[in-house]
């Protein structure tokens, strides 16, 4: 009798789930940008990610807002100063990233 084997990468792989969260174009620039800068406001990391759109940074921040990788912290001054940072969600894939970079050059 056949054992039948799963792809590993299946609609209900946890690999799938983390890439969906911190995959597509511009979220891994936009947490280099925040690790490496800090508490940034909107045309920092616009200014620092190239080749960014206004809407994609802005679509791509609520995204990663809504996945509990950035916060928004909004301060009621003239004019409003809306600030990002990285969550300690976000701060915990930093090793797992620094990993990345080094079997990328590596291999």
């Amino acid at each position: 009798m056949s054992k039948s084997h799963n792809c590993p990468c299946s609609e209900t792989c946890a690999l799938q789930g983390a890439l969906g969260i911190i995959g597509g174009k511009w979220k891994l620039p936009i947490l280099c940008s925040l690790s490496a800068n800090g508490d940034s406001r909107y045309n920092e990391l616009l200014k620092n990610i190239q080749g960014i759109s206004n809407t994609m940074l802005s679509k791509t921040l609520r995204e990663m807002e809504d996945d509990g990788l950035v916060i928004r912290s909004e301060y009621l001054e003239v004019p409003v100063r809306v600030e990002y940072r990285l969550t300690d969600k976000a701060r915990k894939l930093h090793p797992i990233l620094t990993q990345l970079i080094q079997w990328s050059l590596t291999n």
